[in-house]
């Protein structure tokens, strides 16, 4: 339990640390579609639809939040926020895609580091968790224990308090 709790402090510091001027451009990104006539529109590939339901969901929902479906119609108003475990998810990257083409601002939270990948290339802001591997040591040596899902609430929370402020400043 010590080592588990010790990892896990060490990847959320490293998040907050790497990634403090990115949270705060994700917030001011997607605060633009609230303040103005558009939505926040969340997609969670995998686990990480655990952010959307959490955004949706919770006792303190996500202002202006919607849930993504492949069918729906997305405005140069809208901003979109990606949640991936992998930069080379096939959903994903199709979204990014079609979001680029049609110059419709969106945001990133994956674990790959940046420059080196396609969304990073593609989006407005990027988050890395740099979770690319596991936290804790297995039996036979290999890395096991990989909170994806954890990592990416957490950077919603940290982005979640930047845009709430930014909201309440209107």
């Amino acid at each position: 339990m010590k080592m588990l709790t010790t990892q896990l402090s060490g990847l959320l510091d490293r998040i907050a640390k790497n990634n403090e001027e990115a949270i705060e451009e994700t917030a001011r990104l997607l605060a633009q579609a609230t303040i103005g006539e558009g939505r926040v529109i969340i997609a969670g590939f995998d686990e990480l639809d655990a952010v959307r339901l959490v955004a949706m969901n919770s006792a303190e929902p996500f202002i202006g939040a919607v849930q993504y479906k492949p069918e729906m119609a997305i405005g140069h108003a809208d901003r979109v926020w990606i949640f991936t475990r992998s930069s080379e998810h096939l959903q994903a990257l199709e979204l990014a895609r079609s979001l680029a083409a049609e110059f419709i601002p969106f945001a990133v939270v994956t674990p790959e580091k940046t420059e080196e990948n396609e969304l990073f290339d593609l989006a407005t802001t990027y988050i890395s968790t740099s979770l690319t591997r596991g936290l804790l040591p297995g039996e036979n040596g290999e890395r096991i224990f990989q909170p994806h899902a954890l990592a990416a609430l957490f950077i919603y929370e940290a982005v979640k308090i930047a845009y709430d402020e930014m909201l309440m400043d209107e």
